[in-house]
């Protein structure tokens, strides 16, 4: 069988392709699986858990998990950087880091869900969803490839256990340009871009 120049030069980025794919699937796998260890020690804790570091997701493998932006919510990497680019992509960093300390404080309060992707999908059977992005009615897929990026990055750092709170315990927020009835019962503890935080009447701030 003989093949033209355009013909050899597809099978040889074929070949050359293959274990680069493989090699970001590694990657992707396990990412997903220490994010799941990684929740676990979050999870209902009196003190979140420390992780050793050969636990910790690296950078790449966080970026293997789901680049593009558009892979269903199954697992606690994903579900918690769609949540933080959506709830916060126009905010910089200390937005956006604010948003994943509130789901990690959620994570670790008895009162919410045991994983990460039950806190920020909690509430979508009842129509009281607390992350609005999750019940909007809108496409989830990412459209700032950028944004995105930091997101999963922020993500990363945040299951690691390797973000300080800006929210001082925070585990509800909302836009400054509404004023939500639950928000005259619960504490505000900052304010950081277009957010306002609050924590629980009964929690005190953390020593």
């Amino acid at each position: 069988m003989r093949f033209g120049q355009s013909g050899l030069l597809v099978m040889l980025a074929a070949v050359l392709s293959a274990p680069v794919a493989g090699a970001q699937e590694e990657q992707a796998a396990a990412a997903e699986a220490k994010a799941v260890v990684l929740e676990e020690k979050v999870a209902d804790q009196p003190a979140p858990v420390p992780a050793a570091p050969e636990d910790k997701i690296t950078s790449a493998e966080a970026e293997a998990v789901d680049p593009a932006g558009s892979k269903p919510l199954d697992d606690p990497l994903t579900c918690l950087a769609r949540t933080i680019y959506w709830e916060a992509k126009g905010e910089g960093e200390a937005g956006m880091t604010a948003v994943a300390a509130v789901v990690m404080n959620r994570l670790a309060d008895p009162a919410f869900p045991k994983t990460v992707c039950a806190v920020v999908t909690d509430g979508r059977e009842n129509a009281t969803c607390q992350f609005s992005w999750w019940c909007d009615g809108r496409p989830d897929d990412v459209e700032e490839p950028q944004a995105y990026a930091q997101a999963v990055e922020i993500a990363r750092r945040a299951l690691n256990q390797q973000i300080d709170d800006p929210t001082d315990g925070a585990v509800n927020f909302h836009l400054d340009t509404v004023h939500p009835d639950w928000a005259d019962e619960f504490v505000r503890t900052a304010t950081i871009g277009a957010h306002l935080f609050y924590r629980a009447p009964e929690v005190t701030a953390a020593e």
